[in-house]
């Protein structure tokens, strides 16, 4: 393909540019789409399915329950583990007793 940038409009250039842009985004659709269904043909002969290869093992969350409770906000509690809220800070700097705080059943 052979053609003469110089002789055309700023439109035109701008026109083309735009057209290159999409015919090189609608190429790697069609390539990406070709290559996900090889993947999918590949893993169907090896007895699994393309998520199943794929979706990685997640490992759940540990909840810990709250261990300590604000003295004036209900809401504000913490677990004992990690990082220590600003209110159990203050009590220790004030030099309070955590046992004081601690959420009895």
């Amino acid at each position: 393909m052979n053609v003469e940038l110089d002789k055309l409009s700023l439109d035109e250039l701008k026109q083309l540019r735009k057209d290159v842009e999409n015919a090189i985004r609608t190429y790697q659709d069609r390539e990406r789409k070709r290559a996900l269904a090889a993947l999918e043909e590949k893993a169907q002969e090896m007895g699994y399915s393309l998520s199943e290869l794929t979706t990685t093992g997640t490992k759940s969350r540990k909840v810990h329950p709250a261990k300590y409770r604000h003295p004036d906000d209900a809401s504000k509690t913490w677990s004992g583990r990690g990082r220590q809220p600003q209110w159990i800070k203050d009590i220790l700097a004030a030099d309070g007793n955590l046992d004081d705080y601690l959420i009895r059943k």
